[in-house]
């Protein structure tokens, strides 16, 4: 392993360790466990704040890939309850990794690319969108996958004033789920 991916080892290590306490990472720290020198993370990354996005960006795109193989997990769904079951996994693993989701949510908003986070979550769910609403075309579709994704970015980010203005505990699963059924039937009209 080479001293850039012994460095982002290393951050994953620490941040899957530190869980919403990302502030408390030091370089000191990630070169100690990457056993590398201080100036190799300025030179691969330019700072640590680079160092840790690229590596949420990584740990992202993992859960982001179990959600393209939920196939053997919702056999026998309805391409409904598909959607359902992936948009609750989905809510779940945001307010789980606050921080880490945090950092991808609004890395992808400031700086959007084809092929980040949001990107690849949308591609995930465009299938079963479109399994869930035959009757739309595909600009429909499209339309509504992008709602859906929206509307799910700003129920994490916003999640304390929606919580005041609905007067739902979005940080309570149960209520969490409900309220992603309700946009699911309201985004969908089933």
């Amino acid at each position: 392993m080479d001293n850039k991916e012994a460095i982002i080892q290393a951050t994953i290590e620490l941040i899957e360790e530190n869980g919403d306490r990302l502030e408390e990472i030091t370089i000191r720290e990630i070169c100690k466990r990457a056993n590398v020198g201080l100036g190799l993370v300025n030179y691969h990354f330019g700072n640590k704040d680079k160092l840790i996005e690229q590596c949420v960006e990584r740990i992202i795109n993992g859960i982001v890939e179990q959600f393209q193989h939920i196939q053997e997990k919702t056999e026998g769904l309805t391409p409904f309850e598909k959607l359902e079951y992936l948009g609750n996994m989905t809510l779940d693993f945001l307010f789980e990794h606050y921080s880490v989701s945090k950092i991808s949510v609004l890395t992808d908003m400031q700086t959007p690319k084809s092929n980040d986070n949001t990107s690849r979550t949308y591609a995930a769910y465009l299938p079963l969108v479109a399994a869930c609403r035959p009757d739309l075309d595909e600009a429909a579709i499209k339309r509504k996958t992008f709602y859906l994704i929206t509307v799910m970015q700003q129920t994490f980010l916003r999640y304390e004033v929606i919580s005041q203005m609905l007067g739902v505990d979005l940080r309570e699963r149960k209520s969490r789920k409900a309220f992603h059924t309700q946009v699911l039937h309201d985004i969908f009209e089933v």
